[in-house]
Parts: C-alpha cells; sequence; structure tokens
C-alpha cells in the first residue's frame, strides 16, 4: 500500500446518495498491514463545516495547530468516522499530510463501530 494509516490524502469522496461526489481530504484510517490483495484503502471523510462537531464519532482538529498543520488542512475540520468510504488507490490525488497522533481517531472509531 503506498499510503500509510493517519495519511491525509484528497479523493473524490462520494455523497451518501452514491450519484455524487466531491474532492476532499480525507484520512487513512486503514491498518497498514492489512494486506486484502486489493488496491483499496478505507478513509474517513474530512469536513470543514465545524456545525458537525461534538460528537463522540468526529474529531476537531483546528487549522492552527500543529495537529491541523502537519495535516496540511486550510481551514478548522471535523473528521468523521462516521462516514467512512473504500476508495480505489489510483483515484487518490496525492498526500498533502499526515496526523501524528491517531488516538482520538482510534476513540472515535470505537465509539462509531461498536467496540
Amino acid at each position: 500500500m503506498p499510503y500509510s494509516r493517519g495519511d491525509v490524502v484528497l479523493v473524490l469522496f462520494p455523497d451518501s446518495n452514491l450519484h455524487t461526489a466531491k474532492r476532499r481530504p480525507v484520512l487513512v484510517v486503514q491498518a497498514d498491514d492489512l494486506q486484502t490483495g486489493l488496491p483499496q484503502i478505507i478513509v474517513a471523510m474530512i469536513s470543514s463545516n465545524m456545525a458537525r462537531a461534538r460528537h463522540p464519532s468526529r474529531v476537531t482538529v483546528l487549522q492552527t495547530s500543529t495537529e491541523g498543520q502537519q495535516m496540511g488542512l486550510h481551514t478548522d475540520s471535523v473528521i468523521m468516522t462516521d462516514n467512512l468510504a473504500t476508495v480505489i488507490e489510483n483515484e487518490i490525488d496525492r498526500v498533502i499530510g499526515a496526523s501524528s497522533d491517531m488516538r482520538g481517531v482510534d476513540d472515535a472509531l470505537r465509539h462509531t463501530l461498536g467496540l
């Protein structure tokens, strides 16, 4: 897998209606050693809509924070672990940054998936 867990990449992310999509940053949440044999990757949507914050399945990242700058985000954002998608690797535009601390995302994923 050319991408690592915690990478922030740009991809055409599908809307929930599966008919439209928007190019946006997403966070790679798939384990590095998953080895499914498929050229696809599991990602979590990143939204700049701060009204979506304050939910246990979501992680707020401030653009001015060290984490926000490392992630390459241009605005305050919300990582939405309750909005996951599997995307084919060759549809990923590029890596724009990376998360240095996935503990909050791990907690949010546990809440989302009931683990």
